[in-house]
């Protein structure tokens, strides 16, 4: 003893609580921050407590509970170290050595950052003795009963080790407690159940808020028990939770009564927790897990068996982490270290009820329904006879199943053997594609691309060597982004569907995430770090992707994203960064004027029926999720991959997809594709079929269902194609608002790109190079006062603008093409002699004619080999044949254009007339107009026609020019971007790339040519 009663109050508390030299955290929260230090001598730690309690601006003095690890106390040996900053660590759960107390902390309901008042502080006492004589009549050793200064602390004394089992078992106590004893005055705190968990030093001032005289600051104090430790058995906590799960609370009770219940019907609580509801025990809990099927590694634990299951009964979003005890005295506990999953929550009667015949009256009834519904069916299609009642639809056949003769259970190993009956149908000879769309628009109108895309995307995962496909959807808002992906990811089993929004990191955390996760970002800013890691995963598609990080310890720890992981993203203006667009199958919405009918026309039929039963799917849904189930993983084999030819690989990733969605239709219809085993890996022979189903998708994504060449939103594309219309080589904003009626915001957007939430979205004139823009000033004089207006034209290049859009022409070259043969479409716009363009409304057949090659173009155009002798470039479409004009008949209109018809094609807006001083046509003075287009062709003909002498022109000492600042030395009519830096000799592309493969040719045959 010393003089300071308080010093002695604080040592006898540490000397009550830990061993002799155990290492200790004391923590001090004030005003000032967090103070911290480590000890293992006792009384200086009661000096150093004692010294900073009495300083009025420290809310609270803590210690850590349970034993530390001694090497911590190298952190801070035996001092205090003040207001540490975040590189000071403290102790986490992974310091903690042992369990040696049970903390239940009973804390008076009130406003937070107050003291408790006199009434307050005595009932949350009170509540702390009916709890301890409710568990000492349960058999529990006494404990340490203390005032924590605003509440009631009680210490119970056990022998734990740290583990993940102990902890969800102290917080299952912690939750028991509360269920119980908790009510509008008092509550026990749940939040204890963690190893590192701070406790307060009894001995110390507890202050919260202001001390007030109904509300005053108090010191905490052992009230009882500070004498020898006596500790709880295992069994006991283990009994608590058993008898809890079947004594459920009553809220009209008051306390005392609840408590008299309790004590009365203990007797009949002790072998609930080993017995079922029709009373039969359970001697042997290893049995049980056999005969229902449950796998387990079993080894002692705390007197008993602790079973780890192979995979968990109670999720099918992941395997590990499920359990079940049974202890000493034959109690059971069983649950699961998962979140998802309750975090270790006791778990033992909802695994009964699942297994055991128990509440399956509901199950049985949905199950005849549908029974009945698809028996109905098959009788409707001839498929069974309506007289035969011994078909499996109405009794059970032969089963093995120990589940078998329970109500309810046949019927649905029945309606699975029917549900996957029809879908293994329809993978051997029918459309697993087409029947999924069609269950697709079952809830969601229109939109067929886009669900054809989102199919795709779910079979790249089945195919081993696709390198992913992911899908970007964009429209405007409203449109049913959201709900097409919604009403797609319900075809597909519950194990691959991640509900709801995520943070950027919580991918890596996440348990439930299991191989071919579909993961959806709806209307999500995709931040830099979400980015990162959207181009990592899709690059990295069939093997794990890797995250390092430190864990809260400071730790090195790697984490992980699952392989074969999906994305989809729904968003307005498309993903934002190009880079993450251009991993994406880019389609969009419909939102034309007859999709709104329909869909407010669907809403409204909806509006008027009654509802169905809320836990019964539709059959279709069923065999669409049966459909996935059945699809096996496999290697897809092109054949005929080295024969299929692309006008355009400027995107290097386009191709891949177009291969990706040749194998995924192979994939869907791997039962209908031959197939062979190399290496114990299933390979399948893609068909040409899949081919031209794959082209006729990537034709739509690069025409009217999506941007996937040009990497475009729906807005772009219209903004393009009324700017095309418009025939103008130049044109403002507010001549674009009148023909458009958007708004000056929305079109300047779309031609320059804007930055939303820091993020930068591109727009026209870098994705489009047939658009570029003047920045000019304009003076108008009127009166002698002159004015400067400052504004921004458009220039518009249509032939530049026809070449571009042909970037996304596909097509198979016959088996004896060669691989040199000029592609269909070449020639800057024009048709090549010998060859015949024109325009077919009907789909694309997959059947090729005789001596052609198949061909997709995304302008609807198919190119064709044609033997007539008779040249075509004179092609009669409106009155004029082109081959008689020359482009020095013509000059420019002028400012504007007219809106009188072209002589050749018939469109208005006409940009050239012809020169009234050379009036030839019919011999009168009437002048022909030519739009911007055919004025185009006929300078790209007339430059065809221009051939200089042999040796004149050295292509080889051509360089090329940064900007073209005359014409052409042989055609005059294009600007001169390539010279030759010793004759001065300056020619246009086209006459350059002409001389180039005319040296080339007399070099090939100078080299093959006898001596």
């Amino acid at each position: 003893m010393t003089g300071d009663p308080q010093y002695d109050e604080i040592l006898r508390t540490l000397k009550s609580l830990f061993s002799p030299g155990q290492v200790i955290e004391i923590r001090i929260l004030s005003d000032d921050g967090v103070s911290s230090g480590y000890f293992n001598d006792f009384e200086m730690a009661a000096v150093a407590i004692g010294a900073q309690d009495r300083d009025p601006r420290g809310h609270g003095m803590y210690v850590t509970l349970n034993e530390v690890s001694s090497d911590l106390l190298a952190r801070r040996a035996n001092r205090i170290k003040y207001r540490i900053g975040r590189q000071d660590q403290t102790t986490a759960d992974a310091d903690i050595v042992h369990r040696w107390w049970l903390p239940i902390d009973i804390d008076p309901v009130r406003r937070s950052g107050i003291s408790s008042s006199e009434p307050e502080h005595e009932e949350a006492l009170h509540r702390a003795e009916v709890i301890r004589q409710f568990l000492a009549e349960r058999g529990w050793k006494e404990p340490i009963v203390a005032d924590s200064g605003n509440g009631a602390h009680l210490l119970y004394a056990l022998d734990l080790p740290n583990d993940e089992t102990s902890r969800d078992l102290v917080r299952s106590v912690l939750e028991v407690l509360d269920n119980r004893f908790s009510d509008e005055r008092c509550r026990v705190d749940t939040a204890n159940f963690n190893a590192a968990r701070i406790w307060k030093v009894y001995g110390t001032t507890s202050r919260k808020g202001d001390n007030l005289p109904d509300r005053p600051h108090r010191r905490a104090g052992i009230i009882s028990g500070a004498g020898e430790r006596r500790e709880i058995m295992v069994s006991d906590l283990v009994s608590l939770i058993a008898d809890s799960s079947t004594d459920q609370k009553n809220p009209s009770e008051n306390l005392n009564d609840r408590h008299d219940h309790s004590v009365k019907s203990q007797s009949s609580f002790r072998s609930s927790d080993s017995t079922c509801s029709g009373g039969r025990s359970i001697p042997d809990l290893g049995a049980w897990l056999t005969r229902y099927g449950l796998s387990y590694e079993s080894k002692p634990y705390q007197g008993g068996i602790l079973f780890s299951l192979d995979s968990c009964p109670f999720s099918e979003a992941h395997r590990d982490g499920a359990y079940a005890i049974q202890f000493e005295n034959g109690a059971i506990y069983a649950g699961c270290h998962h979140d998802s999953c309750g975090s270790g929550r006791q778990r033992w009667p909802e695994l009964r009820a699942k297994f055991e015949d128990h509440g399956r009256c509901v199950d049985e009834w949905i199950a005849s329904t549908r029974r009945s519904r698809i028996r109905a069916r098959l009788i409707a299609e001839g498929r069974i006879d309506p007289d035969d009642e011994s078909d499996d639809t109405q009794k059970p056949g032969p089963s093995t199943n120990t589940k078998a003769s329970e109500p309810g259970v046949e019927a649905d190993a029945d309606d699975n053997d029917l549900i996957r009956h029809r879908a293994q149908e329809i993978l051997t000879t029918g459309d697993p594609l087409a029947f999924i769309l069609q269950t697709f628009a079952h809830s969601h109108e229109g939109d067929h691309s886009v669900g054809e895309c989102l199919v795709h995307s779910l079979a790249s995962r089945l195919v081993i060597n696709s390198k992913g496909l992911h899908v970007s959807i964009t429209g405007e808002s409203g449109k049913g982004k959201s709900h097409a992906i919604e009403t797609m990811k319900s075809l597909i089993p519950a194990a691959y569907r991640l509900e709801g929004r995520m943070s950027d990191k919580a991918l890596f955390y996440m348990d439930d995430l299991v191989p071919g996760t579909v993961i959806t970002l709806d209307d999500v800013n995709l931040s830099d770090q979400m980015q990162e890691i959207l181009k990592g995963v899709t690059t990295s598609f069939q093997k794990p992707f890797p995250y390092r990080t430190v864990s809260k310890d400071r730790k090195p720890q790697i984490c992980t994203i699952p392989e074969r992981c999906v994305w989809w993203i729904a968003k307005v203006e498309g993903a934002g960064d190009d880079q993450v667009f251009n991993r994406m199958l880019t389609c969009w919405i419909d939102d034309t004027q007859e999709q709104d009918d329909k869909v407010l026309d669907r809403t409204l039929a909806a509006a008027g029926q009654f509802p169905g039963s809320p836990t019964q799917e539709s059959d279709d849904v069923l065999v669409c999720r049966k459909i996935w189930e059945e699809i096996q993983q496999v290697w897809v084999v092109i054949p005929f991959a080295e024969r299929i030819r692309f006008q355009s690989s400027e995107n290097r990733r386009n191709p891949d997809m177009l291969l990706d969605l040749t194998r995924t239709n192979a994939a869907l219809c791997q039962q209908q594709r031959e197939k062979c085993t190399l290496n114990d890996t299933c390979c399948v022979i893609a068909s040409e079929r899949d081919f031209y189903e794959a082209a006729r998708l990537y034709v739509g994504l690069n025409g009217e269902d999506g941007g996937q060449a040009h990497k475009l939103t729906k807005r772009e594309s219209s903004l393009l194609s009324i700017i095309a219309s418009l025939n103008r080589s130049e044109i403002t904003v507010t001549e674009l608002q009148g023909t458009t009626g958007w708004t000056n915001s929305t079109i300047t957007k779309l031609i320059h790109g804007y930055r939303s939430y820091g993020k930068s979205y591109s727009g026209l004139l870098e994705k489009c190079p047939a658009i570029s823009f003047l920045d000019r000033t304009e003076s108008r004089g009127d009166g002698g006062c002159t004015t400067h207006r400052r504004s921004k034209a458009y220039l518009w290049d249509e032939g530049l603008y026809e070449a571009w859009m042909k970037g996304g022409l596909i097509w198979l070259a016959r088996e004896e093409q060669d691989h040199d043969q000029i592609q269909p479409g070449d020639g800057g716009g024009d048709a090549q002699p010998g060859a015949e363009v024109r325009t077919e409304d009907d789909q694309i057949s997959e059947k090729t004619e005789p001596n052609t090659d198949t061909c997709f173009a995304t302008s609807e155009r198919r190119v064709e080999k044609d033997d007539a002798t008779e040249p075509s470039s004179c092609i009669q479409e409106s009155g004029v044949c082109i081959s008689s004009l020359s482009s020095g008949m013509f000059v420019k209109t002028g400012e504007f254009p007219t809106h009188e018809p072209c002589c050749v094609c018939g469109k208005r807006q006409t940009q050239y007339m012809e020169r009234a001083h050379e009036s030839w046509h019919d011999g009168t003075a009437t002048g022909m107009l030519l739009c911007s287009s055919c004025y185009q062709r006929l300078i790209s003909r007339e430059a065809a026609r221009m051939v200089a002498l042999p040796g004149v022109i050295e292509p080889d000492r051509m360089v090329r020019l940064q900007t073209a600042t005359r014409k052409c030395d042989l055609c005059s009519l294009m600007p001169a971007v390539w010279s030759d830096p010793e004759s001065k000799t300056h020619l246009c592309d086209a006459c350059y790339q002409r001389e180039v493969e005319r040296v080339s040719a007399e070099r090939s045959r100078s080299c093959t040519s006898p001596p």
